[in-house]
């Protein structure tokens, strides 16, 4: 496992969204009332991407097809046409004044 800094801490803020590409991992990192998330960036239903999501409750709504998932664990809650996986969501990791994933080698 390797450590892959994304963002200073300085920096986040509420509402803040930045798409992250590590080696094939494409990696959303979200902050909303002062929560922090880290996902994987295309909804698993049909890859629309994920950075004009909106959260609510702990819940992130795809935009296209208003799929929802739970952001504590990414399972699906809500699908509108077929169902889908659950959404890939990353723990992350807390080096300094960064914030980080750590991602397999």
């Amino acid at each position: 496992m390797r450590f892959h800094p994304l963002e200073k801490l300085i920096n986040l803020h509420d509402n803040y969204v930045r798409q992250f590409k590590i080696d094939n991992l494409q990696l959303l990192l979200m902050q909303q009332l002062g929560e922090r998330y880290l996902l994987e960036a295309y909804c698993p239903h049909r890859a629309h991407p994920l950075n004009s999501a909106c959260i609510d409750n702990g819940v992130l709504r795809c935009p296209l097809h208003q799929y929802a998932f739970s952001l504590r664990d990414g399972r699906l809650l809500h699908a509108t046409e077929e169902p889908c996986r659950a959404l890939r969501m990353f723990e992350l990791v807390y080096a300094g004044n960064e914030v980080g994933v750590m991602v397999e080698e």
